[in-house]
C-alpha cells in the first residue's frame, strides 16, 4: 500500500490558508494559468519496466542534435580525458563532504591540496585557496580583498571585463560603499587613464571578454604607481602558453576553471580559482588546505585556514562564501595532472593556432571581417552587417553554433559576435563554418 509522507494535517492546512486569507488550495495557486497548472488525476501513460524506461529514453534522446560548438564568452568546449570522470566519480570523492574531521578526510584534503599548488604554479603567485562558486564570485572576491588590504573606496575595471563578472563585482561592491569606475577600450583593448590616489584595485582579463591580449605589464606599472593592486582575470588555459601573472607583477589572479576538465553542461557548474601573493593571505576568502604532520610524524594535510564567518567571528571574516566547488575542482586537478605541463602547452598552441585560422578563413567571406586587429588567443569578434537572427539561423542548419552577439552587453557593438576555437575544433569544422556564412552573403 503506498504511504503519503506529508506531515501535514487538514487542520494544519486549513490554519495555514486561514492565515493567507484563503479558502482553499486552490485558491493558493489561482495565479498560476489553468492551462500550466498540473492536474490533481493527470492523464499519464501505464508505467514502464527499467527495459522500456531505458529504452524510451535512448528514443528521446536520439532527437538531439549533435552540434559543432565555436561558442565563447567564457565557457568553453575543451576535450575532457576519460581520467577525469573515471576519478571524479569514485564515491569516496564524489560523496565527500566538507572535510572538517582530516583524520577521515585525508584523501580530499590532498586532492585541494594539489588543486592550490597547481593553481599557485600556474599563475606564478604564492598561494592559492580551495577554489570559489564560479569565475564571477572569484573576481568579486578579488576586489573585495583589494579594498580591505588598501583601505580605498574605489575600483577601476576594464570594460572589456566579461559584462556578468561586472555585475556581480557591482552586486558585492555597491552595499560597501564602494565606487566602480568602466575603462573604455579601443580597438577591443583597455585604455588605462591616470588612476587615482582613491583606487584599490585595476582589473583587467587576460584574454579579455573579446579574445583580445592586454597590454597587462604596462596596467601592472599603473596600478602600483598609484598605490593601487592589479587583479588579472585569467583564461587558465591560456597560461599554458602566455607569462603567468604572477610574472608580471598582479598581486592576485583569478578566473573560471570550467575549462579544465568541466564540460559546457549548458552553463555550469565550473568553479573559480583565486591566487595571491602571500602578503594577502589574511585577506583571502574561503579556504585554505595546508600540510603538516600528524602524531607519528606522517605527513598529513588539514584545513589551515578558514576565514570565513561559519568559523570566526562575523566581523572578522572575509567573506561569508560557505563552501568551495570541491568536485569541480578535483576534476579540475586530474585534468591538470594528466596534461602535464607540456600537456598544457600543446592545448593552448592549438588553441591559438586554430583560432588564427579561423579568423582568417571568417574574415575572406564577404560582409564578415575581423573586428580588431590586436594580438588575441582562443576567441575573436566577427563584425557582420547581417542580422544576426540570420546567422544564427544559417549555422544551426549546419549543426554549427557560435557567438553570442554582443549588442546584448554592448550597444556599440551591435553587428559583432564572438567566435572561439579550442583544441576540439578540426580543420573541416573551421571550413563548415566559413561555408555556413558564406551562404548567408550569398542570399
Amino acid at each position: 500500500m503506498a504511504v503519503a509522507y506529508v506531515p501535514h494535517t487538514e487542520e494544519d492546512r486549513q490554519k495555514m490558508l486561514a492565515a493567507c486569507g484563503l479558502a482553499s488550495v486552490d485558491d493558493l495557486f489561482a495565479g498560476i494559468p489553468a492551462a500550466v497548472r498540473l492536474s490533481r488525476d493527470p492523464d499519464l501513460p501505464p508505467r514502464l519496466s527499467e527495459m522500456e524506461l531505458v529504452r524510451h529514453l535512448e528514443t528521446l534522446a536520439a532527437k538531439n542534435a549533435a552540434v559543432t560548438c565555436f561558442l565563447g564568452g567564457g565557457c568553453y568546449d575543451h576535450f575532457v580525458p576519460a581520467v577525469v570522470d573515471a576519478v571524479t566519480g569514485r564515491s569516496e570523492f564524489y560523496t565527500a563532504y566538507t572535510p572538517y574531521q582530516p583524520e577521515i578526510s585525508q584523501g580530499t584534503l590532498t586532492a585541494i591540496y594539489e588543486f592550490q599548488t597547481m593553481i599557485a604554479e600556474l599563475t606564478g603567485l604564492d598561494v592559492a585557496n580551495a577554489s570559489m562558486y564560479d569565475g564571477a564570485s572569484a573576481l568579486a572576491e578579488a576586489a573585495v580583498m583589494a579594498v580591505r588590504k588598501t583601505g580605498r573606496p574605489r575600483v577601476a575595471v576594464a570594460r572589456c571585463v566579461h559584462p556578468e563578472y561586472r555585475q556581480v563585482l557591482a552586486t558585492y561592491l555597491t552595499p560597501r560603499g564602494v565606487e566602480l569606475e568602466e575603462l573604455p577600450f579601443r580597438n577591443g583593448v583597455t585604455v588605462v587613464d591616470a588612476l587615482t590616489p582613491r583606487t584599490a584595485a585595476l582589473i583587467v582579463q587576460q584574454p579579455n571578454f573579446f579574445g583580445c591580449l592586454e597590454d597587462v605589464e604596462t596596467m601592472a606599472r599603473a596600478a602600483h604607481a598609484a598605490g593601487a593592486l592589479l587583479v588579472v582575470c585569467a583564461d587558465p588555459v591560456s597560461l599554458g602558453l602566455l607569462k603567468p601573472p604572477g610574472e608580471y607583477g598582479a598581486d592576485i589572479a583569478c578566473g573560471e576553471g570550467q575549462s579544465l576538465g568541466l564540460p559546457m553542461s549548458f552553463g555550469g557548474p565550473g568553479l573559480g580559482f583565486l591566487a595571491a601573493r602571500a602578503e594577502l593571505v589574511r585577506h583571502l576568502p574561503g579556504r585554505i588546505v595546508g600540510a603538516t604532520v600528524d602524531t607519528r610524524g606522517q605527513r598529513a594535510f588539514v584545513l589551515t585556514l578558514q576565514a570565513r564567518e561559519q568559523h570566526i567571528r562575523r566581523e572578522k571574516a572575509t567573506s561569508n562564501i560557505c563552501s568551495n566547488q570541491a568536485l569541480c575542482a578535483l576534476a579540475a586537478t586530474v585534468h591538470l595532472s594528466a596534461l602535464g605541463p607540456a600537456g598544457l602547452a600543446r592545448v593552448a598552441d592549438l588553441c591559438a593556432a586554430k583560432a588564427a585560422y579561423a579568423r582568417q578563413r571568417v574574415a575572406a567571406v564577404p560582409g564578415f571581417a575581423a573586428a580588431f586587429a590586436a594580438p588575441f588567443f582562443k576567441e575573436f569578434v566577427v563584425k557582420s552587417h547581417y542580422p544576426w537572427e540570420k546567422i544564427e539561423a544559417a549555422l544551426l542548419a549546419h549543426d554549427l553554433v557560435a557567438g553570442p552577439e554582443l549588442g546584448r552587453f554592448y550597444p556599440e557593438l551591435a553587428g559583432h559576435f564572438l567566435v572561439a576555437v579550442t583544441e576540439k575544433r578540426t580543420r573541416d569544422d573551421i571550413d563548415r563554418l566559413q561555408a555556413a556564412l558564406a551562404e548567408v552573403a550569398a542570399c
